[in-house]
């Protein structure tokens, strides 16, 4: 049997009410795809900007850190050359002051410690198989007694132990004085109270300058 179906009937409205839905939906698909394009566009161009600033920014670091480190040799330059003319100073500093109390004992030839004194010398000691190291800036002598001078342009504290460690080292080098007594004197053309104090304490007798002359104060002074 024969079986009969009924297809609606196409009127020109129904075709152009087709058109235009199609036309419709083409149109936001075209809308759609278009904004996705420019969202990813402007994505792409934020990503490279950011890229680009990310580079600015690393090359602007490196140069930053290489301004940093030009700048950290310039400060050790400056340093060193300090530390070279503070060492300069404090070299020609003590040469002066040496220069003036060797001069100043030498000329005046003065008593010191109550006795008389037939020599004057200078030492330096290398290093010995003990590591000895001594600096004996002033030896006075005479037939029973040696007195060690230290000369400082500026004494300081450490200093008045560093010239009592020096005795045992007289001892060791110079064997020919082991009957000798030995007397200890620091002289410094600057003198703070309280070391001056600190030596007398010790025995230790203080020469310094007052004016242009050479005060001594033995007072106190002993025997090592």
């Amino acid at each position: 049997m024969a079986t009969i179906t009924d297809y609606p009937t196409s009127t020109p409205e129904i075709v152009w009410a087709a058109l235009r839905e199609l036309a419709e939906r083409q149109a936001e698909s075209e809308r759609i795809l278009n904004e996705k394009f420019a969202e990813t566009d402007r994505n792409m161009k934020e990503t490279d900007r950011q890229m680009k600033e990310t580079d600015r920014q690393m090359k602007e670091t490196d140069r930053q850190m290489k301004e940093t480190d030009r700048q950290m040799k310039e400060t050790d330059r400056q340093l060193t050359k300090l530390g070279e003319m503070i060492g300069g100073i404090s070299r020609n500093h003590g040469n002066f002051a040496e220069e003036y109390f060797i001069n100043s004992l030498y000329k005046n030839k003065p008593v010191f410690f109550g006795e008389k004194f037939d020599k004057m010398l200078k030492f330096q000691i290398a290093e010995d198989k003990e590591k000895i190291k001594a600096e004996f800036d002033i030896l006075l002598v005479n037939g029973k007694s040696v007195a060690i001078v230290e000369v400082k342009f500026k004494v300081h504290e450490k200093d008045i132990e560093k010239l009592v460690r020096k005795v045992k080292h007289f001892r060791q080098q110079f064997p020919e004085y082991q009957n000798h007594q030995v007397y200890l004197c620091l002289a410094s053309m600057v003198f703070d109270e309280a070391i001056e104090q600190a030596c007398k304490e010790t025995g230790i007798a203080v020469i310094k300058q007052s004016g242009d002359t050479v005060i001594i104060y033995d007072e106190h002074l002993k025997t090592f």
